[in-house]
């Protein structure tokens, strides 16, 4: 009955317009029926609620460094000097009607629309979607990825409080160690010398509510319009070929379907917020360049990085009296540089290393390319390792694990476990690629309910290219 209706709607508007063909394609666009390609979506409708609980937020967060004594409804801080942006942000967590339950849904949010880009981008990489003519596709997603991790660092900054400060001060040994402008960096984006100038936390909140939410926004646009030019990709299976798209309609039932998904990742991150605690900034305190403590962490976005800090061993580049290259630069510049310029570089390192410049519509089980998988594993074991090592100084709170013992084992860890997962992995891989098994036995998730239709590409010429 829905499709009924909606066919005579647009009927109706074509007679006297002419103009309901573009809608009608677009409602009849099929989409893959897989359970992994709902992690796109998720990492979108996350970034609409840290849009909508971000612009609430914004209307009581005062971004200033200017420093006021708080009398507010949280007992223990009364009486303390903190800066406005600590004070606003304490009472929106305890006196702003909503305000600690849409803070946290914000940062829980957060948190999960880093993930879902994470596990949507090994998808991508380990079934080859990278692949041509969906190259670029991948740089804009994975542009995306480092504008988000970014991002989030700016936003739990923001806040003043111990955390955030501990977290900036890291940020700034960084800016230091890059070779030769260092300093003349660190000034540039801290407004002065450490913990920076009067303008510093204005910049801070300008940047994290304007500037990157418009850039990842419109990434995330360019994103699903360059999905929807060649056609989603697909898993092998029955029916399925490099000229087609088996799955579901757009209209009525994959919106109605991703209407729920929506719905349901809404729910469960208000969930979040209102009974997971996560970030109590009260507890914390009021950040003092002076204070440190071992029981703030940051986020887990940027646990890779802390990790690798800790890891690297005391080694400066050191020429005459000058030092131009500090030791934070190993593991805060050095080690995120190659983990995502590998990433970049990857379809044009396996397009060169395989010589396959064909166009791809299929993907690959992992399986099927036991290399690819390989080193993408090991890769992932090896950042994987360097992540839970940032995690060592809790170890050792918490259970009395000697600090240097662990910082060994992570090392030794950190180049020997990819290894073994490499061979592994390609070995395993290998095995089941070679016992056979129908190709769509992995990918044949089926749901019972939405009608399925199959939608042609323009025909691929025997060499791979558009004729």
């Amino acid at each position: 009955m829905p499709r009924l209706t909606t066919r005579r709607v647009l009927r109706t508007v074509e007679s006297r317009t002419g103009g309901a063909s573009a809608t009608t394609k677009a409602l009849r666009y099929v989409f893959p029926d897989h359970w992994t390609f709902l992690f796109g979506e998720i990492a979108m409708y996350t970034f609409l609620i840290l849009v909508a609980t971000g612009t609430y937020l914004a209307l009581f967060f005062e971004p200033s460094t200017a420093h006021v004594i708080y009398h507010g409804a949280y007992a223990p801080l009364r009486g303390q000097e903190m800066t406005k942006a600590y004070a606003s942000a304490v009472n929106l967590s305890f006196e702003v009607q909503a305000g600690l339950l849409i803070r946290q849904v914000h940062h829980w949010a957060a948190d999960v629309f880093l993930a879902a880009i994470t596990v949507h981008l090994m998808r991508i990489f380990f079934t080859g979607a990278f692949r041509k003519p969906r190259d670029i596709n991948y740089y804009v997603g994975l542009t995306m990825l480092v504008l988000a991790v970014v991002e989030g660092y700016v936003g739990y900054s923001l806040l003043d409080d111990l955390l955030s400060g501990m977290g900036l001060a890291i940020g700034n040994a960084v800016a230091l160690s890059v070779p030769l402008v260092g300093g003349q960096l660190g000034v540039l984006l801290w407004d002065g010398r450490f913990p920076g100038g009067p303008d510093f936390f204005s910049r801070l909140f300008f940047v994290h509510v304007f500037v990157f939410p418009i850039l990842i926004g419109t990434l995330m646009a360019v994103h699903l319009a360059l999905i929807a030019r060649p056609h989603h990709t697909q898993f092998r299976g029955r029916g399925r070929r490099e000229g087609n798209v088996v799955g579901t309609p757009m209209w009525p039932a994959y919106a109605l379907r991703s209407l729920g998904l929506f719905f349901a990742t809404a729910a469960v991150l208000f969930a979040l917020g209102g009974l997971v605690q996560i970030n109590p900034i009260w507890q914390w305190g009021p950040y003092e360049p002076y204070l440190g403590t071992n029981g703030a962490q940051p986020d887990w976005y940027l646990g890779w990085l802390i990790g690798a800090l800790r890891l690297m061993p005391h080694f400066d580049v050191v020429i005459g009296n000058y030092t131009l290259i500090p030791n934070p630069f190993w593991g805060g510049v050095l080690f995120p540089g190659a983990v995502f310029g590998f990433l970049y570089l990857w379809p044009t390192i396996e397009r060169r290393w395989t010589g396959d410049r064909r166009i791809h519509n299929l993907l690959d089980r992992p399986r099927d390319n036991p290399t690819r998988t390989a080193i993408g594993t090991a890769v992932f074991t090896f950042v994987a390792t360097i992540f839970f090592a940032g995690a060592a100084d809790r170890a050792f709170v918490q259970f009395g694990v000697p600090y240097e013992a662990q910082l060994w084992i992570y090392r030794a860890l950190a180049i020997l476990l990819p290894i073994v997962v490499f061979f592994f992995t390609r070995w395993t891989c290998r095995r089941l690629r070679d016992g056979g098994g129908h190709p769509g036995r992995e990918s044949g998730a089926r749901l019972v309910s939405p009608p399925r239709e199959v939608a042609r590409r323009r025909e691929i010429g025997p060499a791979g290219e558009e004729d």
